[in-house]
């Protein structure tokens, strides 16, 4: 056997977060691909980022994220991995990790975005910056890109965990039942026609999670809708609520399934907003806590970074034309 062998690594992609209030005006830009915003919805969002005490609890748990993938690696007694992150609109940015990954001599990268569920406009997004960034890099590693992850075995039982402890906390409270609402993040309908998997693959974390947890009162509902004027994907959970308060239910227990860590739109969206709109209409929401650097949810991560080496078949990183 000649030639040393082929050095391997991972890199998680994570959405970001402005670092502090001062970066969302960038933030918010970057997300527009470089088209600044105007100054009220700057503001806006500014003030979403201040009610939670500012963006960097995505950063932090997603550098936690990382550090507890990579000692989960080493020491299941496999191939040494390196273990990189890297953000989609903040820093650090993915590309800024091809230096460092560039220096270790990787030749074999997995991309394995924080996201689950497929979608062109946010796992494909992922993919572009990556391919497109490890295409700096000479020679460019082969890119192993993770599609989609919603029904690992392990992904459903880290969320059937955290929704079982919950839900058991929730009934012991409540006195009545509870009604269980998974959400995420909405998308334009457009994807639908585009035939898309994202809303079916959601559906069925969903199902697998409700089933495992052994949940039979529950719906899914979307969140986070952005206001751009077209249909975006329902039914959105506020309407929700107003709906099921209306019933007569008074305890809301939600699971953000689309989401693996604590940022805006679980710490805003639903912390604050839609536990505000629940108050409103005397109904007690809660929610279960996120898998942020669950050791259940670092050991999907790892069966994943694992299978897809093992598989191989990546695409070979080329510049863009």
């Amino acid at each position: 056997m000649t030639g040393a062998p082929a050095r391997a690594g991972v890199i998680l992609m994570a959405y970001g977060a402005p670092a502090s209030l001062d970066d969302v005006g960038d933030f918010f830009t970057d997300i527009r691909g470089g088209r600044r915003p105007p100054e009220e919805r700057i503001e806006e969002l500014m003030t979403r980022y201040r009610a939670i005490g500012g963006g960097q609890s995505l950063l932090r748990i997603t550098s936690e994220q990382a550090r507890e993938l990579q000692s989960t690696l080493d020491g299941d007694g496999g191939e040494r991995v390196a273990v990189f992150f890297g953000m989609r609109h903040a820093k650090p940015f993915i590309r800024d990790r091809m230096p460092e990954i560039a220096a270790a001599g990787i030749t074999r990268l997995v991309g394995l975005p924080l996201a689950p569920h497929f979608s062109t406009l946010s796992v494909g997004a992922y993919h572009r910056k990556l391919r497109e960034a490890a295409a700096a890099i000479d020679p460019s590693p082969e890119v192993l890109l993770v599609r989609d992850y919603h029904d690992h075995p392990k992904l459903i039982a880290a969320l059937a965990e955290t929704l079982s402890a919950a839900l058991a906390a929730s009934r012991r409270d409540a006195g009545g039942p509870v009604r269980v609402i998974f959400t995420a993040h909405s998308l334009p309908e457009t994807i639908l026609k585009d035939g898309e998997p994202y809303r079916d693959q959601l559906f069925t974390t969903a199902r697998l999670v409700a089933e495992k947890a052994g949940v039979t009162d529950s719906e899914f509902a979307f969140q986070s809708v952005s206001p751009t004027g077209e249909p975006w994907l329902g039914p959105d959970i506020l309407s929700v609520i107003d709906r099921l308060a209306a019933e007569g239910r008074r305890e809301i227990l939600v699971q953000p399934v689309g989401f693996v860590a604590d940022h805006l739109e679980i710490l805003y969206d639903l912390d604050i907003l839609c536990r505000r709109a629940a108050e409103e209409r005397g109904v007690r929401l809660r929610r279960t806590e996120s898998l942020n650097a669950r050791p259940a949810f670092i050991g999907a991560l790892a069966s994943i970074t694992r299978s897809m080496l093992a598989r191989g078949a990546g695409v070979k990183a080329t510049s863009p034309a």
